[in-house]
């Protein structure tokens, strides 16, 4: 049997948290087309017969971090160096050229001794193509794959090459009988990051950034219905009112599509009551 830690490394918006999620087939980390997404470390494990694997997904590497809340994302996927991993999975997107976000994502790989495998994400997309700009760096990886995250191509064989390069060894964790896959993160983190992950789809572009969720109460109800108390907390009284929409339908749009993928993940009904508050210095308390 082997085991092992594997850190999936890279830029934003390459597909990191696609990736981690169809390898495990189940949800474990949101996903956006916008970056700061994640904005932590996230530790999932995956087993089959050859043994496990503790995946760690790390935020992307912002170039540029002038924001308050990149400053703090940055650091913990650099953290990674000094953590316990026995391979990298570094992924590119064929689709974007080069930038200076890129070149410091590969910066922190080159760090790690440990083998290193490039993961090449899109497969699917023929056009835009830059992969030329890219293929110098096969040289300095162990084994080099070509995937769709998205479409689940070649995942097979990117668990194949992982594998491979693990050492022998016990299981890290015991997995089963978890409820999920994910190991670092409870119930209320989790339910905050899937009303974060559709507050982000329904709002324009520019909110994101300035939002984190704090999910207060979980609590079963005689009637059996699940209860959630939460609250979106953003850093101005314009988000505010972008939030919560005329009338009221922005906070219900997202309140609803947040209770319909939770009734669906936990197989029973969900009342989110949702609110909004202003806090203009919710990354220092929440990150």
């Amino acid at each position: 049997m082997k085991s092992g830690y594997v850190a999936i490394i890279g830029r934003p918006n390459t597909g990191k948290s696609t990736l981690l999620n169809n390898l495990l087939g189940h949800k474990v980390t949101v996903t956006s087309p916008k970056p700061q997404t994640t904005r932590f470390l996230i530790e999932a494990v995956y087993e089959d017969e050859r043994g496990q694997i503790i995946f760690i997904d790390s935020p992307g590497v912002f170039g540029k971090v002038e924001d308050p809340v990149s400053k703090k994302i940055n650091p913990k996927t650099e953290s990674l160096i000094n953590q316990k991993i026995d391979a990298v999975v570094y992924l590119i997107d064929h689709t974007r050229d080069r930038d200076f976000e890129e070149n410091k994502s590969l910066g922190i790989v080159r760090q790690f001794a440990q083998p290193k495998i490039l993961a090449v994400n899109k497969s699917d997309i023929k056009k835009p193509d830059y992969w030329p700009h890219y293929r110098f760096m096969e040289d300095e990886f162990n084994k080099t794959i070509h995937i769709s995250a998205l479409y689940k191509s070649n995942l097979n064989y990117l668990l194949d090459a992982i594998f491979e390069y693990l050492p022998e060894g016990e299981k890290i964790v015991e997995a089963e009988g978890r409820p999920t896959p994910l190991l670092n993160i409870d119930s209320k983190t989790f339910i905050g990051e899937i009303i974060r992950e559709k507050a982000y789809i329904f709002l324009r572009k520019e909110v994101p950034y300035t939002l984190a969720v704090a999910v207060d109460e979980v609590e079963k109800r005689e009637n059996k219905m699940l209860y959630i108390k939460a609250r979106i907390i953003t850093s101005a009284d314009r988000y505010k009112k972008m939030i919560i929409g005329e009338k009221g339908r922005m906070i219900k749009e997202i309140g609803m599509a947040a209770r319909k993928e939770l009734e669906t993940a936990t197989n029973q009904k969900i009342y989110i009551d949702l609110t909004v508050e202003v806090n203009t210095h919710w990354y220092e308390e929440m990150m």
